[in-house]
């Protein structure tokens, strides 16, 4: 069965469940999106010493970690886990360079101030940055951190949109 023919069966089960009495608990059963969410925050940023502090005008950011294991307990194939953790956009800020959001010349705060702080969700570049893995104690995952200059970022992610994935169910 190819991608389409699974997204398109997923869509008429739900069509056909909600007609047939099934309900929205039906359709959010059948929904990937559900099936792929992370249960918390730490499980998709797990609590890791990146063993760096950053320089300059850098940004530390923690890339999130993929699932092992859909809610209903498929279990994610390495090489799908790996594909999404080096595709993903989505990175939890961690630490800033003392010259991140600064003039480089006069060493100032932007006018605009910090555009971001550790603890916040952003876009980042799927290309660039250096990256490199730390493994997650007691665990199989390992975490992806990535340097980024402070004006590659793209954007805040609010906190309950951060657990969402883009991940195909396999």
């Amino acid at each position: 069965m190819t991608k389409e023919q699974s997204s398109l069966n997923l869509a008429d089960a739900g069509a056909s469940s909600a007609s047939t009495g099934g309900g929205p608990s039906e359709v959010a059963r059948l929904n990937p999106r559900s099936q792929m969410a992370y249960d918390t925050i730490e499980s998709a940023f797990p609590d890791v010493d990146p063993g760096l502090r950053p320089f300059g005008d850098k940004v530390l950011v923690q890339i999130r970690t993929p699932k092992t294991m859909t809610t209903g307990g498929i279990y994610i194939p390495e090489e799908s886990r790996e594909t999404e953790q080096w595709n993903t956009q989505v990175a939890k800020v961690i630490a800033l360079g003392p010259l991140a959001y600064h003039n480089r010349d006069t060493g100032e705060l932007w006018p605009e101030g910090l555009w971001v702080e550790p603890g916040m969700f952003v876009r980042s570049p799927k290309y660039g940055g250096d990256r490199w893995q730390v493994p997650v104690p007691n665990s199989r995952d390992s975490a992806l951190f990535v340097l980024f200059r402070d004006h590659d970022l793209g954007g805040e992610i609010p906190e309950d949109r951060a657990l969402e994935t883009l991940a195909y169910i396999i």
